[in-house]
């Protein structure tokens, strides 16, 4: 999941990259840019020459999905946008704010949109529909479980402390690499040729928790084990650690939900877009927690 946290805008002028579909500089709006997905294809879209409009709820480029008031601005003159919705786009109010933020965009000139979107979660599936009907071009970008939601994320301080306390039971994940996810996006935002496609992400295996956390334990040199929890513990959890207990109650079911075996298969998508195949889970795990591996004795 991503989150919205302060940023700033981040827009640049051209750098000699231009976008394959326009023949000029893009000015592209990334909602969430300081999110885990937002801040990697913000800084991509950069570095291809875009002119990135960096959208939180207290940066240059303010930008609130709980204040609609926002959204009009920050759509104003942009020619595409990286759209995710926080909490998530199955949570309740989803599809209403898709709806209407796609007819904003529609009517302020945007062109194409990329949407990231979760594997299996049929109520994520009504609001792309409610966003497609805007009439905007559209991508859909669906993504198996970050990785980084072990460094980066939920998962994050319970894993510092040698523990993934999670309601995954011996569920396999197919775990994709959130720079790969930023790589496909970007591609969608400034080739041509993805619109009306829906690109399913994952990494090439699917691992259960307990091959996570031995990874982990493997890269970092310290131990972290995966302790199994019932929705409601899980649930009770979230609690403890302040968030209301509809949205503790809807966030463990929801999880629960998307670990049940359904979203185990892996894809091509990486691949069919970039070209190459996707990062090995092993490779993010190195990469995240190798500076905190002992130090190897000579």
């Amino acid at each position: 999941m991503t989150t919205n946290t302060d940023d700033t805008d981040t827009g640049r002028t051209n750098s000699g990259h231009t976008s394959t579909c326009t023949g000029r500089t893009q000015t592209v709006l990334v909602t969430g840019a300081s999110g885990k997905t937002g801040r990697r294809v913000a800084a991509r879209l950069t570095g291809r020459g875009a002119r990135v409009r960096a959208g939180s709820r207290t940066g240059t480029t303010r930008f609130d999905w709980e204040d609609v008031s926002t959204w009009g601005p920050a759509l104003d003159g942009a020619d595409a946008a990286y759209v995710t919705y926080y909490p998530d786009l199955a949570a309740p109010g989803a599809e209403e704010a898709l709806r209407t933020f796609g007819e904003l965009a529609a009517a302020r000139g945007v062109r194409r949109l990329t949407l990231l979107s979760g594997r299996g979660e049929p109520e994520a599936a009504r609001a792309e529909e409610a966003l497609r009907a805007a009439g905007v071009e559209l991508t859909v970008v669906r993504a198996a479980f970050f990785a980084q939601n072990f460094d980066e994320g939920l998962l994050a301080e319970g894993v510092a402390a040698g523990t993934i306390a999670f309601p995954a039971g011996r569920t396999a994940e197919p775990f994709v690499d959130a720079d790969d996810l930023a790589d496909v996006v970007v591609e969608t935002l400034v080739q041509d040729g993805h619109a009306g496609l829906v690109h399913e992400l994952t990494g090439p295996r699917a691992l259960t928790f307990a091959e996570v956390a031995a990874e982990l334990s493997r890269a970092s040199g310290r131990e972290v084990v995966y302790v199994p929890m019932g929705v409601a513990e899980f649930a009770g959890m979230l609690g403890e650690f302040g968030m209301p207990e509809p949205d503790a109650s809807w966030l463990a079911g929801l999880f629960a939900t998307l670990l049940d075996g359904h979203n185990t298969p892996v894809t091509d998508g990486v691949k069919r877009v970039l070209g190459r195949e996707p990062r090995d889970f092993s490779a993010y795990a190195r990469r995240a927690f190798a500076s905190a591996a002992a130090p190897v004795q000579e």
